[in-house]
């Protein structure tokens, strides 16, 4: 399997938000709320981000197969949205894409990022990547997310 890690152009945008919801779907069952914000987001929201945000993807067969964005603020990169299909998860697809934002954003000195405290899996690979948990906030009453920080 060869995979290739790129930067996302805005034509990639339906096929990365396509894969968002697909994604989230195992978000949303364990949180029990299917009205969080990676499904809810529309074509044209994610569109706009990418006016704002690095998106890089990874690809598979010209598929891709995972996606992670990012932006900057001073010295804080503020990482959002890993996602690796679940057909590919567990084959450090999500820790390249995860080391590829991070190298993108090498004058950051400080990276952020969260997750719902229900996802011990991705609370694992943060804590395996360097991060530590800051502090926790509820997104709804079903969602609590867990903030997490880096210090290069």
């Amino acid at each position: 399997m060869v995979i290739f890690i790129d930067r996302a152009s805005p034509g990639d945008a339906s096929e990365v938000l396509a894969l968002q919801k697909l994604a989230y779907q195992s978000e949303a069952e364990l949180n029990g709320d299917w009205t969080i914000p990676p499904l809810t987001q529309t074509l044209s929201e994610i569109q706009s981000e990418f006016e704002t945000k690095v998106f890089l993807k990874a690809v598979c067969a010209d598929k891709i197969i995972g996606s992670v964005r990012a932006t900057q603020n001073s010295r804080t990169c503020q990482v959002g949205r890993l996602i690796v299909h679940p057909d590919y998860q567990g084959r450090g697809i999500g820790t390249l894409l995860m080391k590829r934002i991070e190298e993108a954003f090498a004058c950051a000195e400080r990276f952020e990022l969260f997750t719902s405290t229900k996802s011990t899996g991705n609370i694992r690979l943060y804590r395996r990547l360097g991060y530590q948990e800051l502090y926790e906030e509820d997104l709804s009453p079903n969602v609590r997310l867990v903030f997490m920080e880096k210090h290069r």
